[in-house]
């Protein structure tokens, strides 16, 4: 940058001493190019408007002098925007109360919308501020031939403001510009003096993105002039569009200057593009040849997005353009209100204007005439060689069509006005500046009649004031001023069919989120429409599609296509338990846990809640027979409580007979409490409350059993046996096993409780079940009641063999084996099913193992009770005993001389003498056998010779004798 300023400075002060020396020469005083607009003043303002669209393109092959490039294509809103400076200058200058006693000058040039040009004229502006600093005393004295310039009002494009930036920047004169809008010109480093009465383009490229993402466009063409205009703005266009998942199919640059070739294959691009919308960043000069390519190929299914710098021009919006342009949607400045303007630009004449040299011109290129002293007799924009008529300078100007009385909405001419009063006021403050509160040093005030360029730039930088329409004008820290855009439509007039443009909407820079951008669909007309009633019977108010893959349905999503960009994508359905409930969804919605989707994905359902239920079939059939059990057990109890004193019931251990059937009512009952909704409460107290009554149960059994088999088989029945098995005896170790299982459940609940537990891992159900806490301690739960039972089938399976009448170790060896294939089976099932079947398979194994145990061991005997008295008599139990007896002390003394026979054999002898048995019934100590006399009389069986001696008594009279 320093090498950049300094090779300017070097050019800038040789082309100054060539601009004194030529003045001093000629005798003129005044610098730049010779046509102008130009009055003088106290304090002079400079001035840049682009009067010409471009210049002439000729072929310089340096055989001679080059020429002076000559401005071609008339512009008349530029002419407008000129006007309007001087429409403010001589305003502020009629005023009493703005800068009294102080006249405003201007020195107004043509940029030609070129940077040649604007450098030219910008030349004579620094020139004037640098004399000064000039040595030129030896060539002319100059003092006071040349008024400074003090601020400078311009330009319009963002490359030539940039060129000129550069240029003044380095003298600290304040430019400010009324159209140009890159944001490039925001950096205050490289642009110090650079300020504006118009937004950045940044604002207006997330319009545009705004206005896109709106009618929900994906797949479009972005267009930018290359220029430091075209550039930065569709930089940040394409930044904004990637933020919102828009893709650009076609990025191209283009230029007025292009030659037809590359518009020609720049319009193939566009017209072979699926994407319907196009995106323009450019200025009027720029798009007007690749207008002019696609009306030629009349490409009418485009929706075009105009910037601010061609949405209104008089280049494009043409009449002949309509069909292929009309319902183009861009974007314009808020127009302003400038009182008196409108008699001010009717008033314009040639002989009125002697200050401004471009009213000739345009009074020549309105009324396609000449003036007498005018060169202009060739009709250079048409090539014609014929000559135009002589003007006779009555013409009315009111009478013309012409874009430069188009004043209905003052838009770049009003930021003009504004930019000239920005000036002025901050001369007012210089004016009314009070020593001691100033902005420079020490609090000093800058001197009005001596005031330099760098104190008014000062002064704009804390400038506030309240413009015309009663708004607050201050400059932001980027030195340009905030505003809002309005989004127009172009309609065809139903009258002359000229362009009119309709505002649709409009756009707040600074508005809240959700409420910048508001636009009414119902007044826009997309192309190739004129009226309003052909629209409503075409139906023409339809957003036209502009996506590179048609909208997904509710209930998919967009899937990614390998090679494509995200805009191009195939549509996948939801996955189940995902939905999707708008088009073009990016992903699927996963469903909350107690919903699921539906059929077709575009919502989702509450899922069916299921357990087991006690209005279900199967809930109510289980409890059926949980009731059945607890009623057959209880009918059961009945029938021993009232046959109490019978033999059978004596027999079958009647106390721990009562436990059993107890722990049996508690075994059904145990079995309901897993049915119903599952609470914190039940899954605590249904494991618990079946493995306490299973183990109660088969603890009873296993005592029971135990017992009659140790009597049988006892070698020596003492009252050491009796003792050992009295009845306290049996509780106590029933007592034991079932302490055991609290102590397991207690430990159980303590550490790991069971909970309710809702599982949504189903496809639409919720099953609602219990979390057991701790598997480990339901294992140990069923391990332990499984282990008695073992137990419990070893001892029963052993004394299968006693007596009938006695003991049921056959069918209580059958229901134990039922209940091993029952809870065997369990784990597995167990593990492998869900939902409410978990309980479900739970209560069966339950259901399954209790009524095997109560039909086994208690269905024969209540058969007998009721059924067969006869067997249920003391003789039937006596005979069956004695038979028993006889069996095995036979099989006892067998053994025994077997046993002795061997040992005979063992010492040698040569005769072997066999045992001598004898049997005989014992009477009162007597060894003689006589018959019983009365039922009450002991009755002892004997064997002499062996080792057994087994003593057997009842009677019925006595109830501490032995019970079996």
């Amino acid at each position: 940058m320093p090498f950049r300023a300094e090779t300017m400075s070097f050019y800038l002060n040789f082309y100054l001493h060539y601009l004194v020396l030529l003045g001093s020469s000629s005798g003129v005083t005044t610098y730049g190019p010779q046509q102008r607009a130009q009055k003088t003043g106290d304090i002079l303002l400079g001035g840049l408007f682009p009067i010409h669209f471009g210049v002439a393109s000729k072929d310089q092959d340096l055989a001679a002098r080059p020429e002076a490039t000559e401005c071609v294509r008339y512009n008349f809103r530029g002419f407008r925007w000129l006007q309007a400076m001087i429409f403010a200058i001589e305003e502020i200058n009629n005023s009493s109360t703005l800068l009294p006693n102080v006249t405003l000058g201007y020195r107004i040039f043509d940029t030609c919308n070129t940077v040649s040009k604007a450098l030219e004229a910008s030349l004579s502006f620094v020139a004037q501020n640098k004399i000064e600093s000039l040595n030129l005393d030896e060539f002319c004295n100059c003092t006071g031939n040349i008024p400074s310039t003090i601020a400078v009002v311009g330009a319009s494009g963002s490359a030539v403001s940039t060129a000129v930036a550069d240029l003044v920047g380095l003298f600290y004169i304040p430019q400010i510009s009324y159209a140009s809008s890159s944001r490039l010109l925001s950096n205050k480093n490289q642009y110090k003096s650079f300020m504006r009465t118009i937004s950045t383009d940044e604002y207006q490229a997330i319009a545009m993105a705004a206005v896109i993402d709106h009618f929900q466009w994906n797949w479009v063409i972005a267009i930018g002039s290359d220029d430091e205009y075209g550039r930065p703005g569709i930089e940040k266009f394409e930044n904004e569009m990637l933020q919102r998942d828009i893709c650009i199919d076609l990025n191209v640059l283009i230029s007025q200057y292009l030659d037809e070739a590359e518009i020609v294959r720049l319009a193939d691009r566009i017209e072979n593009s699926t994407a319907k919308v196009i995106a323009v960043f450019a200025s009027g000069p720029d798009v007007e040849p690749l207008v002019k390519e696609m009306v030629r190929r009349n490409v009418t299914d485009r929706v075009w997005i105009a910037s601010e710098a061609w949405a209104i021009s008089s280049l494009v919006a043409k009449p002949e353009y309509l069909d292929v342009m009309g319902g183009t949607i861009g974007f314009a400045l808020q127009a302003g209100q400038i009182p008196g303007f409108k008699e001010f630009l009717q008033q314009v004449h040639p002989k009125k204007s002697a200050h401004n040299e471009f009213v000739q011109e345009f009074w020549e290129e309105t009324f396609n005439c000449y003036l007498e002293d005018s060169l202009r007799k060739v009709d250079s924009e048409n090539g014609s060689t014929s000559f135009r008529p002589l003007c006779t300078g009555e013409e009315d100007i009111t009478t013309v069509e012409t874009p430069y009385l188009d004043y209905t909405h003052l838009r770049i001419s009003y930021n003009v006005y504004i930019a000239v009063y920005a000036i002025a006021e901050a001369l007012q403050n210089i004016l009314t500046c009070t020593p001691g509160r100033g902005l420079f040093a020490n609090g000093s005030c800058a001197d009005i009649r001596k005031v330099e360029a760098w104190q008014v730039l000062k002064q704009l930088r804390h400038l506030k004031f309240q413009n015309s329409m009663g708004e607050r004008v201050r400059f932001d820290e980027s030195s340009e001023l905030s505003a809002n855009y309005t989004i127009i439509n172009w309609h065809r007039s139903p009258e002359d069919g000229s362009v009119v443009f309709e505002e649709v909407g409009y756009y707040i820079v600074h508005g809240k989120k959700g409420a910048k951008l508001s636009i009414d669909k119902t007044k826009i007309l997309w192309n190739g429409y004129t009226t309003e009633v052909i629209c409503l019977l075409v139906v023409c108010c339809q957003v036209p599609f502009s996506n590179c893959s048609d909208d997904c349905e509710a209930g998919t999503r967009k899937g990614i296509i390998e090679g494509k960009p995200t805009c191009c994508f195939e549509c996948t359905e939801c996955s189940d338990g995902e939905y999707s409930d708008h088009k073009d969804a990016s992903v699927c919605t996963k469903c909350p846990n107690n919903s699921w989707s539906t059929g077709n994905h575009t919502s989702c359902f509450l899922k069916e809640i299921e357990f087991l239920s006690w209005s279900e079939p199967f809930g109510i059939a289980l409890a059926l027979f949980a009731v059945l059990g607890v009623l057959l057990t209880s009918f059961v109890m009945a029938v021993f409580v009232q046959f109490r004193n019978t033999p059978i019931v004596k027999a079958s251990n009647r106390e721990l007979s009562y436990l059993l059937l107890f722990s049996l009512i508690c075994c059904f009952s145990s079995s309901l409490v897993f049915i119903g909704e599952p609470q914190d409460w039940t899954c605590r107290l249904r494991q618990p409350a079946f493995g306490i009554s299973f183990v109660l149960c088969i603890s009873c059994i296993l005592v029971k059993t135990n017992r009659v088999l140790l009597v049988f088989e006892a070698k020596i029945p003492t009252s050491l046996h009796r003792k050992w098995w009295g009845m306290n005896l049996q509780f106590l170790l029933v007592f034991l096993f079932t302490f055991v299982q609290v102590m397991i459940c207690v430990v159980w609940l303590y550490n790991a409780p069971p909970a309710s537990y809702r599982n949504y891992d189903i496809d639409e159900i919720i099953f609602i079940t219990c979390n057991e806490g701790s598997m480990m301690a339901l294992g140990f739960l069923i391990g332990y009641t499984c282990l008695l039972a073992a137990v419990c089938f070893f001892f029963a399976f052993k004394s299968r063999k006693l007596p009938e009448n006695f003991t049921e170790a056959k069918f209580i060896t059958f229901s134990m084996l039922i209940f091993f294939i029952v809870w065997i089976s369990f784990v597995p099932a167990y593990f492998s099913t869900y939902g409410k079947f978990v309980s479900a398979v739970e209560v069966i194994a339950i259901l399954a193992s209790s009524f095997s145990l109560l039909a086994c061991i208690f269905f024969n005997k209540v058969y007998i009770i009721l059924f067969k008295p006869s067997r249920n008599t003391i003789e039937e139990v006596r005979s069956s005993t004695a038979a028993h007896s006889f069996k095995a002390a036979a099989k006892a003394t067998l053994r025994q001389s077997s046993a002795s026979r061997k040992r005979s054999s063992s010492v040698g002898g040569s005769s072997a003498s066999s045992p001598s048995s004898s049997i005989s019934l014992k009477t009162n100590g007597n060894e003689t056998a006589t018959p019983p006399q009365r039922r009450s009389q002991r009755q002892r069986v004997s064997f002499e010779g062996g080792t057994v001696n087994l003593s057997l008594s009842f009677e019925e009279t006595r109830e501490n004798s032995v019970k079996l």
